[in-house]
């Protein structure tokens, strides 16, 4: 099971925002599309940074509401892991576990295509598992 196949089934829709946006405007991005992260591009789509809610949170519980009114690239992580398409499902779990981190934004020529987040992981590996079963089921009862 690869990165794309998770896209193909889930889409390919990514909610990105612009790094001089205000962490105002990412929150309520986060808040309307009910999503914990937002991909921060350039106008090429290039990946320059992502933001997540416990960015934003952890801004404003140690400084305080006026962040708000701050950019988005004075907060978000810069240093991005990405993926690509043809990767794994348990490659992307090792980046994730590794990395500590539940959102993988996946590239193709170095520009933005989609993201996976460890809910798709899970819920992949899940179907993964119970096809596996079913499969060997299936074979004991026709030994």
């Amino acid at each position: 099971m690869t990165v794309r196949t998770i896209l193909e089934e889930k889409g390919f829709d990514v909610q990105t925002i612009a790094p001089e946006a205000t962490l105002r405007e990412a929150t309520e991005l986060l808040a309307a599309k009910r999503i914990g992260a937002i991909v921060v591009t350039d106008p090429e789509r290039r990946v320059v940074g992502i933001l997540s809610e416990r960015d934003v949170v952890r801004v404003i519980g140690l400084d305080g509401p006026d962040r708000l009114d701050d950019t988005v690239s004075s907060v978000m992580t810069s240093r991005v892991v990405t993926c690509e398409g043809n990767e794994t499902v348990h490659q992307i779990m090792e980046h994730m576990t590794a990395g500590r981190f539940r959102h993988l934004p996946v590239v193709q020529g170095g520009k933005l295509i989609g993201i996976i987040s460890i809910g798709d992981v899970v819920k992949q590996r899940l179907a993964e598992m119970e096809r596996e079963s079913h499969a060997m089921r299936e074979y004991i009862l026709s030994a």
